[in-house]
């Protein structure tokens, strides 16, 4: 019993060693430029449109805050959109949006030294979106007419830093849908890389 609580108390001491050592490092803050590709596709429950994945374009700023291992990063990103659907019709519409998106994620750094790093994150996303456009029938038109501006979704991934070079691969999905009518929820891939400034 002796033995157990003295492990016990150890594992305590440990955790609050920790602790303090992370509390007393300085954070660093860090702002750069971001650019990269997306690959985003819509879900729709409507059994006449299925949703295909398109190639689109983001570019923007972020900024970090290294605390240890730990971080949190915050971007500001221009986002073309650009999805298809296949249609019972035989037709394809095509759905095109702009966006700004502000993701905020917290981040752990797996390998973590002076210059590379490895790391993995998650977190939430918010989405303006404006100017829509989907090129095909009317009924469709008035299906995306309501086109929803404010869009939430949850995004993670993995990431590499050389220096002051990053690189990220993340997923993110929609939790809010783009057409209430459709309800249509964005999905999709993105390839970043950026350059902190300092």
């Amino acid at each position: 019993m002796k033995q157990q609580i003295l492990a016990f108390s150890s594992l305590l001491l440990c955790i609050t060693c920790s602790v303090e050592t992370k509390a007393q490092q300085t954070p660093a803050f860090h702002i750069g430029i971001k650019g990269g590709a997306t690959y985003t596709k819509t879900s729709t429950e409507s059994s006449a449109l299925e949703g295909k994945y398109g190639f689109g374009y983001q570019g923007g700023i972020m900024t970090r805050m290294d605390i240890g291992s730990l971080y949190v990063q915050g971007e500001a990103l221009f986002n073309k959109r650009k999805t298809s659907y296949n249609s019972k019709d035989g037709i394809s519409p095509k759905l095109t949006w702009n966006s700004i998106d502000l993701p905020i994620v917290i981040g752990y750094k797996f390998v973590n030294t002076k210059d590379f790093n490895v790391r993995a994150f998650a977190g939430g996303v918010y989405s303006y979106a404006f100017k829509n456009n989907l090129s095909t029938s009317k009924s469709l038109k008035e299906g995306f007419k309501s086109f929803d501006k404010s869009n939430i979704g949850i995004t993670g991934g993995i990431g590499i830093d050389y220096k002051n070079f990053t690189a990220d691969l993340r997923y993110e999905t929609g939790l809010t849908s783009i057409s209430k009518e459709f309800k249509s929820k964005p999905n999709g891939f993105s390839l970043g890389m950026g350059y902190f400034l300092f």
